[in-house]
């Protein structure tokens, strides 16, 4: 068997293959050294771009995960950002914003009320002084009043007012003849004509006539008509027909109805030409410019009330007003207690003033004038009684603290910002709360008066992130 035998410069060019592949790889080695400071930051930036675009499967996750890394370190977990419009909307207005002062707080128990008529005192009924019929009536209903002004024209017809009203012309007619003949009497005296005694008989008989005339004149009184009506009866000497009825200008207690009185017509009891007898009711008006409020205390409450009303202490009364807010009137105090406990709900009435303020003047046509109050009769109120005087506290508007499990917030401004600020609250009611001076809060400190808790709930949603997108869908 014969060997082949391969030429030299083959055997050669096999060696050297291998060799040459080693050289040039090392010779880019150290190309790619000698100019890393070229290509290597282009390739590192291709690397994280492609490590960035999102899978299909979290289009949105990454990117959101993105924008969250480049703001967090600029955002505190307890602060939140507003824009004038968002303090607009939640009514956050510079007035709400106010430096903490110290004061003294009340401690006060919570008693339900109502709004009531002062009893014998609002309501008057008007009734008919005489017999007669009704001819005019002046008002309408819901009209407002001043005292003295017309309410109804009466043509009277009671047969013994009409006699006693013509005895009493006979009366004054005979009184006058008498004075005329005691005149003539007394110059024939002076005469010598006729003897004294005659003088002294019509004295006599005028004295009996002016007792006749007080007595007939009273018996008017007592019919009901007025000492200037009797007066211009016998002035005119003309019998008194028709009767104007008034708002009365007499209170219960025989004083003067107090100037500027207004008064209500609540109702108007019969119709123009109906016959009505003496005491009859004609219309039911209404004085509401002071009304009471009346509490309804547990036994357990009784003592403070009564402590309240013997220090004359101030009582607030809370009223819920239009849209949910509420009215606080404060300064009242408490007349009086009642004598015994209901048995019933096992509860004492008591009573506090409340003087009511005019919220509508309207003139309509014809010039009447309609009044509308700010308290009305059957509104409903909460009442606080002072009980404890805390001096010295920081004081703040329920609304102005926000409520998070075990933790209680306050919320300063710094800026177009609101800083949460932790407190502990000593005490609270509805409407106030008692905050600890333990070093979160200062005098001085400006502080968010309203809207603690919407602002609380901002920091939460800013706090939880943006939503995903996605969730809840399936592809």
């Amino acid at each position: 068997m014969s060997q082949k035998i391969l030429p030299a410069n083959h055997r050669t060019a096999g060696r050297t293959g291998p060799l040459m592949i080693v050289i040039v790889v090392v010779a880019a080695c150290a190309t790619a050294a000698v100019f890393q400071q070229f290509w290597l930051p282009q390739a590192r930036q291709l690397l994280n771009s492609s490590e960035a675009i999102p899978t299909a499967a979290e289009p949105g996750k990454q990117a959101n995960e993105g924008r969250g890394e480049s703001h967090a370190p600029h955002e505190s977990p307890n602060s939140i950002q507003l824009s004038a419009q968002a303090r607009k909307n939640i009514g956050l207005t510079d007035e709400f914003i106010q430096p903490i002062k110290l004061e003294s707080f009340q401690k006060t128990i919570s008693v339900p009320g109502m709004v009531i008529e002062r009893p014998g005192r609002s309501v008057v009924e008007v009734t008919a002084p005489l017999t007669g019929v009704i001819m005019k009536i002046f008002p309408i209903e819901g009209e407002s009043l001043a005292a003295g002004s017309k309410l109804f024209e009466l043509r009277l017809t009671h047969e013994e007012l009409v006699q006693t009203q013509a005895a009493l012309l006979e009366t004054v007619e005979e009184l006058e003849v008498i004075k005329k003949e005691i005149a003539r009497l007394e110059k024939l005296a002076a005469d010598g004509a006729i003897p004294g005694k005659r003088i002294i008989e019509q004295k006599y008989e005028q004295q009996k006539r002016e007792a006749s005339l007080r007595s007939k004149r009273q018996a008017l009184l007592l019919h009901g008509l007025t000492n200037e009506q009797v007066s211009t009866i016998i002035d005119k000497r003309e019998l008194f027909r028709d009767l104007t009825v008034t708002v009365p200008t007499v209170t219960e207690d025989g004083s003067r109805t107090p100037a500027g009185t207004i008064f209500q017509v609540q109702g108007i009891k019969v119709a123009q030409g109906q016959q009505v007898e003496a005491g009859t009711t004609l219309a039911t008006l209404a004085d509401h410019a002071e009304l009471y409020i009346e509490g309804e205390a547990f036994e357990c409450d009784v003592a403070d009330i009564s402590q309240a009303a013997d220090q004359k202490a101030a009582v607030t009364a809370v009223l819920e007003a239009d849209g949910g807010q509420r009215e606080v009137i404060e300064g009242l105090q408490v007349l009086y207690l009642a004598t015994k406990i209901e048995p019933t709900k096992r509860t004492l009435d008591f009573f506090v003033t409340l003087p009511n303020r005019m919220q509508r003047d309207f003139q309509g046509e014809e010039g009447r004038r309609f009044y509308s109050w700010r308290f009305r009769p059957g509104q409903r109120v909460q009442l606080e009684i002072p009980v404890e005087t805390l001096p010295n506290r920081i004081v703040l508007p329920i609304e102005a603290i926000a409520q998070d499990g075990t933790e209680t917030y306050v919320f300063s401004p710094n800026g177009d910002q609101f800083e949460r600020r932790s407190v502990h609250v000593e005490y609270r009611d509805a409407r106030r709360a008692v905050i600890a001076s333990d070093g979160s809060l200062f005098p001085g400190d400006r502080v968010a008066l309203r809207a603690a808790q919407q602002l609380q709930v901002a920091i939460k949603n800013k706090s939880g992130g943006a939503p995903d997108p996605h969730a809840g869908h399936s592809h």
